[in-house]
């Protein structure tokens, strides 16, 4: 067994016991081998380093209240990094593999997933990239295709923690007939130096407009937009520059069970200012609450510093007691490991 204090996690990198690796040559992939050192070892005129030939995806295991463990949602990943290989001329990962291959690193890294009742879980990273030699900008012949785990510990202890954001008008996540909608890494960088920006501030997270007329709200840095109406209306944007998030579509789906009007359409950022509550969705904290939001000299403000809003606490919870397996899971998001 390994010796981890499990209460206090965090999230950060940490070595496990092994990685999962496979090669795509010729028109084919590998069977993937288990590889226990954190290093990969690339021809210096890889596509990845060149020409941004990159994908990632992000999802979790959950040690559930049973004792069995379960990954959530992986197919969807799966099918979100096959778009996003299409979109940038990689190989392709079958869904089938995808998923074989969360399993079995995750089966293989089992000693490093948190007990259940700390709140922690095993973050998933898998990661796509052209590995190929090849000066002159076009796909690589050649792919690796890896998934890494950590342990992750719960993310706000004592209960979430609303933020504050701001909206940095000089910058743009992505173009507006770009790649905001597929996650590649180039979206991060992109948003790196207003994310350093916005932090010196003192907001721990920028909220984007789109790039075309910086009117309507698209998404935060690394997570999706929801507010939340009055009567309870659960509002997120629709553009093509935004990423297709599974948070959101679970947190959707269970608003709709809720009984909650659900709309996905653009939202102005004039509507702002008419949410009772609004909240950053993501793999790695589901929601983050949203108290407070500046534009220049304008300050909206959205709820309590103090408290999370009753709505996105209650879909949190929700997400968090299907996660946990302490909730019954009717739409067959949660996948047992063997």
């Amino acid at each position: 067994m390994v010796n981890i204090d499990w209460k206090n996690l965090g999230f950060k990198y940490m070595d496990t016991a092994c990685h999962i690796e496979y090669v795509w040559r010729d028109g084919a992939w590998d069977s993937g081998v288990l590889v226990k050192e954190p290093y990969l070892k690339m021809h210096i005129g890889a596509t990845c380093l060149h020409y941004g030939q990159e994908a990632f995806e992000g999802l979790k295991a959950f040690r559930c209240q049973d004792g069995v463990v379960r990954v959530f949602r992986p197919a969807d990943n799966a099918r979100r990094m096959f778009n996003t290989a299409r979109r940038t001329c990689m190989a392709q990962v079958p869904e089938a593999m995808f998923v074989d291959a969360v399993k079995r690193v995750v089966k293989a890294n089992e000693d490093y997933i948190p007990p259940y009742g700390t709140g922690g879980s095993l973050y998933i990273r898998p990661l796509l990239i052209g590995t190929g030699a090849q000066i002159g900008v076009a796909p690589a012949k050649e792919y690796t295709f890896l998934v890494l785990v950590m342990p992750a510990g719960e993310y706000y202890k004592g209960g979430l923690k609303p933020v504050k954001s701001i909206i940095i008008d000089e910058y743009d996540r992505a173009a507006p007939l770009g790649m905001g909608d597929v996650k590649v890494g180039g979206n991060y960088a992109a948003s790196l130096y207003a994310h350093e920006q916005a932090k010196r501030a003192g907001y721990p997270v920028e909220l984007y407009l789109d790039a075309k007329t910086h009117s309507f709200i698209e998404e935060f840095a690394t997570s999706n937009f929801i507010g939340i109406k009055p009567d309870g209306t659960y509002v997120t944007p629709d553009s093509p520059s935004i990423l297709p998030s599974m948070t959101n579509d679970t947190l959707r789906q269970l608003a709709h069970d809720f009984g909650m009007k659900v709309e996905t359409r653009p939202v102005p950022f004039e509507e702002l200012p008419t949410f009772s509550e609004v909240a950053a969705c993501g793999t790695a904290v589901v929601v983050t609450p949203v108290y407070e939001i500046t534009r220049g000299a304008t300050v909206i403000t959205l709820g309590s510093p103090d408290r999370c809003g009753p709505v996105v606490q209650k879909l949190f919870d929700a997400v968090q007691d299907i996660q946990y397996g302490r909730k019954p899971d009717v739409h067959g998001w949660c996948v047992p490991i063997d």
